[in-house]
């Protein structure tokens, strides 16, 4: 009987529903937010706040409480590095589940898992430009002689397009066979 059982089993047995779980907590901590099913999300919700509660306390005890729970070290320094700090001042509710609509193949309720804290954006690198060459800089300044003289506009021929036919590959070979190049 299962008299206060108040946990989701998900449809499988423990070990499997464990293991989806630290997956999903892995995800969420890799990705930041992650769509999966109602159930799964509120299942995990409540497991990746555990987690971050344990993170919360730092020290090599509580890492190795999550080493444990998730059995991965990686994770395990992200959750104490990054996510924890950003919920010092909170002592719960460190996740959100958002409902997204229906699955299309099997009607299940799907739904968007989330941090609450708000994280920074990895910051861009600029493109660098190339430098000029010498010869491709402005022209030097004409002599007034030849400014009097009529300049004719220069003709530019128009560059080629590259072929759609280089490219190799399935593609590229029924690329040529409609065109009748091959065959």
């Amino acid at each position: 009987m299962r008299h206060q059982r108040r946990r989701r089993t998900l449809g499988v047995v423990t070990a499997h529903r464990t293991a989806k779980l630290r997956n999903l907590v892995r995800a969420l901590v890799l990705k930041k937010k992650i769509e999966t099913t109602h159930a799964k999300a509120k299942e995990t919700s409540a497991f990746a706040d555990k987690m971050v509660t344990i993170a919360k306390r730092e020290g090599l005890h509580a890492r190795r409480l999550l080493i444990t729970k998730v059995r991965d070290p990686e994770i395990a320094r992200i959750l104490i590095t990054q996510i924890a700090p950003l919920f010092k001042g909170r002592e719960g509710g460190y996740t959100r589940v958002l409902r997204l609509g229906y699955r299309a193949g099997d009607g299940a309720q799907m739904a968007l898992l989330e941090w609450t804290a708000v994280f920074e954006a990895p910051a861009k690198k600029a493109k660098k430009k190339k430098a000029a060459k010498p010869s491709e800089k402005a022209p030097a300044k004409e002599s007034p002689k030849t400014a009097d003289t009529k300049k004719e506009p220069e003709v530019t021929e128009p560059e080629e397009k590259k072929d759609p036919e280089k490219k190799k590959g399935f593609l590229g070979k029924l690329r040529k066979f409609f065109k009748g190049d091959e065959y």
